[in-house]
């Protein structure tokens, strides 16, 4: 998985590299009526795609935190509900009743047969 990772990162890089070679030209950005940019093609397409992709990832960011969250607490919920209490009274509970000697001199457990 990490190899395909890498190779789609080295394909977009490429791309990128590809296309700012073709397109190193200065472009006029004008922001408001008295203020003017001037910057290259590729460094305005690429911080145009961080803008766009910035909300989405920290969007995604706070999904996988949240979630995280919600299953820590879970599971730590589930672990409390199933885990033993060593009080005297489950112990007590838990450990074989026996009772009056059957008939052949051994102590029966509290089931019936």
């Amino acid at each position: 998985m990490a190899m395909l990772r890498t190779i789609i990162w080295v394909l977009i890089f490429a791309t990128l590299a590809a296309f700012s070679a073709a397109n190193w030209q200065p472009v006029e950005v004008r922001i408001w009526e008295g203020l003017l940019l001037e910057t290259r093609l590729p460094a305005l397409v690429i911080a145009a795609f961080l803008l766009g992709l910035l909300p989405m990832w920290l969007l995604y960011r706070a999904t996988r935190w949240r979630l995280a969250r919600r299953i820590a607490s879970l599971e730590a919920s589930l672990n409390a509900r199933t885990a033993p209490s060593l009080s005297s009274t489950s112990l007590d509970a838990a450990s074989p009743q026996t009772t009056a000697p059957a008939h052949n001199g051994d102590y029966q457990t509290g089931t019936t047969p």
